[in-house]
Formats: C-alpha cells, sequence, structure tokens
C-alpha cells in the first residue's frame, strides 16, 4: 500500500464521516473531495471533473423531470383514487395494491417522490379500514426501495453502475434487465409483509377519523392540543395594539402569543382575516389567539394589552371552516426548513400560513413550539386559508402534505394533459428499450415533450431536479478514479479474495452484498454505488468471469437499504406517519435483507451466466 493510496483511502473514509454526521451538506463534502485530489496532484483536472460530461447524471435529471410531469398532471395521485376506490374492506388487498402501485410507479420515477404521494392515500384507507398505519407504512417504504429494482431508470444507483461497465469498455444494461431479478423480489416483499405486518402497529389509530377516512378540523385541534390553548379576544377601546401591524408587535416572540386569525367586522357582517405581517390591528376585531407559552399569564397578558375574552367554542374551526383551514405537513429530507425554528422561518409573512403544532415522535411539541429547531420527519399543524394550504402542494421540496381535512373540498387535479403525460413515458421507454437512439437522448427528447404538451412548466421542470443527489454523483465519480490510478481497487479487490480463499463465485458475490449494504447504511446509495461497482467489475475480471451479475449485485444491494430508519429518504419519510422506533425496522428489514441477498447469489447467475462472454 503506497502513501498515494493511503492518501485516496484517507480522504474517503473523511468523506464517510461527514456523511455518517451530515456535517456540512452530502454535496459540499463530495465537491470538496474532488478538489483535494486535484490539489493533491492524484487526479488531473480533467479526471476531476469527468463526472459533469457523465451521460448518467443527465440521464437521472431527465427522469426527475420525466417523473414530476407525471404528478403535475395527475398521473400519480389518479393512482392513489383508484386504489382507494379497489381495496374496498380487506387491508390485505390494500396491502397488495398499495405495493404493486408504488413499486410501479416508482420504477420510472422517484421513489421518494412515489411514497411521498402514498402517504396520505394510505393513512386515509387505514383509517377508513379501521387498520394501524403503522402495518401499512414499511410495506409502502419496502415498495419504494424494491421499485428501484425493476428497471434501468428505477434508481440512480443503477445508473451509475450502468455507467461503469460503459467505462469498462463493456456493453450496459438494457432497460429491463433488472426486471426478473426485481419482480422476484417484489414477490417475496409482498409475501414477507403479509406476515411482517403483524410485528407492526397492532392497534388502529385512536384519532377519530370520519367516515371517510379524512379527520375533521375539530379532530385535528385536539390532537394537537390546540384546543386547550386557543382563546378568542377582543382589542378594547385604548388598546396598545391599534395601529400597529402584527409585525411591529412581535406578540409570539414577545408574549408567545400567536395570533391565528382575526375576526373584522365589515359593513354586511364580520369577515375572517389572514394574519400577514402587514395586518394592523383596529379597535373592536377579535383575535384568535393561541398560547403557546405555558408559563403566560393570559390575564395580565389581557389587561396590559386591553383585551376582553369572548366566548371559544369547541366547534370553532368547523364552523369557520370556509374561511380557515388547518392540515397536517411533512418536513421532507433535503427541506430547507430543517435545522431552523418556527420563529426564525417567519411562515406568516412569507407563505401565508401559521404554525401552530409540532409533533415528534408521536408526541406535541407544545411549549418549546416556536424555538423548536425542525428536523426531517416532523410533522406540522399549519392554519391559513384553503389557497395558501394548496399553494403548499407545489412546493414539496419543503413540505409534504401529510393530510387535510374533510372539510376541505379537495380540487380534482388537473388531469388534461395527463394523456400526453403517458404517451411521452411510453415513447421514451419504447426509445431506450428498442437502443434507436442513446438512452440519454431518449430521456432528453420525453422532457421536451413534457414542456411541449404542456404537462409541465419550466420552473416547476427546474424545481424537480434534486441538485444535491446530482452533485453527489459528479463529485464522487473521482474517487472511482483516483482508487483506479492508485491500486485501492485492486487492494480491496485481493482482500476479499483473500478471505474467501477457494470459495465458489456465489460465495463472493454474497461478500460483495453484505459489504455494499453495510457502506449503505452510512453513505447514501447512490454514493455507494459510485464506490462498489468497479470493485464488483473488477473482482469478476480477476476471476476470470462475467463481471455482469457482479455488477447487478451491487445494483440490487445498493437499493436494499431496508435495515434502518435512516438508510434511505424512503424510510425517514414514513417513520413518523407509521410510529416506527429505530428497531421495528431492524427488526423487520435485516430478514428481508438476506432474502434479496439470496436471490443475488440464486437467481442473478442464472439470468447472468459466470462464463464470459466472448
Amino acid at each position: 500500500m503506497n502513501l498515494e493510496m493511503l492518501w485516496v483511502f484517507a480522504l474517503l473514509a473523511a468523506c464517510v464521516a461527514a456523511f455518517i454526521a451530515n456535517r456540512p451538506r452530502m454535496d459540499v463534502v463530495a465537491l470538496a473531495a474532488m478538489l483535494a485530489l486535484v490539489i493533491s496532484g492524484t487526479l488531473e483536472v480533467d479526471e476531476a471533473l469527468s463526472g459533469f460530461s457523465e451521460p448518467s447524471v443527465i440521464l437521472i435529471a431527465a427522469f426527475f423531470v420525466i417523473g414530476e410531469g407525471l404528478v403535475q398532471t395527475g398521473i400519480a395521485h389518479r393512482v392513489g383514487d383508484w386504489l382507494v376506490h379497489t381495496t374496498r374492506s380487506s387491508e390485505t388487498r390494500l396491502l397488495v395494491l398499495l405495493m404493486l402501485a408504488v413499486a410501479g410507479l416508482g420504477s420510472v420515477m422517484s421513489s421518494t417522490g412515489v411514497v411521498a404521494i402514498f402517504v396520505p392515500v394510505a393513512l386515509s384507507v387505514a383509517a377508513r379500514l379501521g387498520a394501524s398505519a403503522g402495518r401499512l407504512m414499511m410495506p409502502l417504504a419496502f415498495a419504494g426501495l424494491i421499485s428501484g429494482m425493476l428497471t434501468l431508470v428505477g434508481t440512480p444507483p443503477n445508473l451509475v453502475v450502468n455507467s461503469e461497465l460503459q467505462r469498462a469498455g463493456l456493453n450496459g444494461f438494457g432497460f429491463f434487465d433488472f426486471t426478473p431479478a426485481g419482480l422476484i423480489v417484489l414477490v417475496l416483499g409482498i409475501a414477507y409483509m403479509m406476515y411482517a405486518r403483524r410485528w407492526l402497529g397492532a392497534e388502529p389509530e385512536a384519532h377519530g377519523r370520519s367516515a371517510q377516512g379524512r379527520r375533521r378540523l375539530r379532530e385535528l385541534a385536539k390532537d394537537y392540543h390546540l384546543l386547550d390553548r386557543v382563546r378568542r379576544m377582543q382589542v378594547a377601546a385604548g388598546s396598545p395594539m391599534i395601529g400597529h401591524t402584527l409585525g411591529e408587535l412581535q406578540l409570539r416572540a414577545g408574549y408567545g402569543a400567536n395570533v391565528i386569525a382575526i375576526e373584522r367586522m365589515r359593513q354586511f357582517g364580520q369577515v375572517m382575516l389572514t394574519t400577514s405581517a402587514n395586518r394592523e390591528i383596529l379597535a373592536g376585531d377579535i383575535l384568535l389567539v393561541d398560547f403557546v407559552r405555558a408559563e403566560l399569564d393570559i390575564e395580565r397578558f389581557c389587561a396590559e394589552m386591553h383585551l376582553q375574552k369572548r366566548a371559544f367554542k369547541q366547534d370553532y374551526f368547523t364552523d369557520m371552516s370556509r374561511e380557515l383551514g388547518l392540515a397536517e405537513v411533512v418536513i421532507p429530507p433535503g427541506s430547507t426548513l430543517i435545522g431552523h425554528s418556527i420563529l426564525e422561518l417567519r411562515m406568516r409573512s412569507q407563505r401565508g400560513i401559521n404554525v401552530i403544532g409540532l409533533r415528534r415522535g408521536g408526541h406535541a411539541q407544545d411549549d418549546t413550539l416556536l424555538h423548536e429547531r425542525l428536523r426531517m420527519g416532523d410533522t406540522l399543524l399549519i392554519a391559513g386559508t384553503w389557497k395558501a394550504i394548496r399553494l403548499l402542494n407545489m412546493q414539496p421540496q419543503n413540505f409534504l402534505v401529510l393530510s387535510v381535512p374533510a372539510e376541505m373540498d379537495e380540487a380534482a387535479p388537473a388531469a388534461r394533459r395527463a394523456p400526453f403525460a403517458l404517451l411521452t413515458l411510453a415513447l421514451t421507454v419504447g426509445l431506450m428499450v428498442s437502443g434507436l437512439v442513446p438512452s440519454v437522448i431518449a430521456a432528453l427528447l420525453g422532457c421536451l415533450l413534457m414542456g411541449a404538451f404542456r404537462c409541465i412548466d419550466l420552473n416547476s421542470a427546474y424545481r424537480s431536479l434534486h441538485w444535491q443527489s446530482l452533485i453527489l454523483i459528479v463529485g464522487m465519480l473521482p474517487f472511482a478514479i483516483a482508487l483506479q490510478k492508485t491500486g485501492g481497487i485492486d487492494f480491496i479487490v485481493s482482500s476479499l479474495l483473500g478471505l474467501s480463499g477457494e470459495a465458489s463465485p456465489r460465495v463472493v458475490m454474497a461478500m460483495l452484498f453484505v459489504l455494499t449494504a453495510v457502506v449503505g447504511l452510512f453513505i447514501s446509495n447512490t454514493a455507494t454505488a459510485v464506490l462498489m461497482a468497479p470493485i464488483g467489475i473488477a473482482l469478476a475480471q480477476q476471476l476470470g468471469l462475467s463481471p455482469y451479475p457482479f455488477a447487478m449485485t451491487v445494483a440490487l444491494s445498493a437499493s436494499a437499504a431496508f435495515m434502518t430508519p435512516v438508510s434511505s429518504p424512503v424510510n425517514t419519510l414514513v417513520t413518523g406517519p407509521g410510529h416506527y422506533r429505530f428497531m421495528d425496522f431492524v427488526r423487520v428489514g435485516v430478514p428481508f435483507t438476506v432474502l434479496v441477498l439470496l436471490v443475488c447469489v440464486t437467481v442473478l447467475p442464472l439470468l447472468f451466466p459466470f462464463a464470459p462472454q466472448p
């Protein structure tokens, strides 16, 4: 082991440590490592920047856009509606159809996006059936992960492995080369979850839903202890609040008094006003105030501000449902809200909504609501106009609208362009399968058609790009080159072969699977594929065998992130709604990962024989 190889391994270890700590962000770490490889002289500039010209990066970006087109045209939501109407009263039927629908959609669009769409669908149907959400959320996540095993474009690691094969001068995988093994894993996953669901959430959630499976406004308010905190106060003459805006008064920061809405008398009756930062308070206004600070002396506050108490009925939110709405939203992975407090985010002034509840780990946070720093997976209760709540659906990078009350009449998706989106998807896949044009050209053509048919606008297309994932790939690809140049890959391969001794190729594949799956517990599956794909191909070459079963093993094991709630954003998304603990994923995920391992070592050599192709 030479010094240059030691330097590359040390830098790689530092990157993994930073990935685990998540400080700084993974894309920043990858770019910093790329610069370090150039500055140290390990790589030339063109070698370090080769990721920017990598076709797989463009292909991944293109399918982000195509997947967003399926969402914008309502196709994904329509599948969810079909699921609701088809399951009837059978939890078993729901589980099977849910996993099939998620796996099918996830094979051509972002699995995280698909799971985000189906979380509220599954919650709604589970409530209607009287089933526990915990019995459905983990099958939903597993189906999202399995979807990446079904097609070439199902997940970025597949494209990374395919690109590495081409870089080695070999033919890449076909669009459906993943499908046979992926279908076997999917069937096993459904059968496994039919049994394993008994370990998850045996009792239905006692949240009280409507007959249609959607919670009422009053039930939402009760779940977040809102009915115990909210008061109606009328601004009396001589109040120091009169003539000042809410932004000037700083009631939330100074007193822990959050004004949710304002009732004001107009010429033709009382109206409900939104609470923007520039809303001026007038004498006679009735304020709906959420007292989020338990230690606040409400009587003293009323005396200082010249406020008079008014009646507050338990059905207040229902009575005012035409003007004031509530909804639950989840903070998704990559949200810009993560790490900030509610006071810092200024939701009211910037988005027209009030955050009036926070649930973490199944427990509502009351006293620390305003100052608690948000984390991925936190559930927020928001209040605002229905229009403002609907607009949150257009910001999926920051908000996942988990549930809206039964009082809100959901507008049907604008699906007039849906046939064109389906036509575009079919044409794109057809071109990729036929090989008439390179896959990346077919995907770019699909993006242009999505725009030409007005299935997606330019702003939505750019918002759909997950830049962090793309930059992570670009920054990590030079590591594969550096390991190759310094002999690092040969060192790892010889070490693995030394451990396996005279064992069969299937044992070596099993070792490769375990190593990839373990690395994937600590870093993203995309970065895992970047590091492990050249090792898998080199292993096959050292053994004088075909590289395809080994490359496919890397791809499938990189997607087998079933074992912890933080090993994939898909798992993190369902942890809150499913009320899971860390050990729930370990108990259910580890045995299923072993099943996937068995599929790899038994089925892949039959689909891709070990004998090298001439």
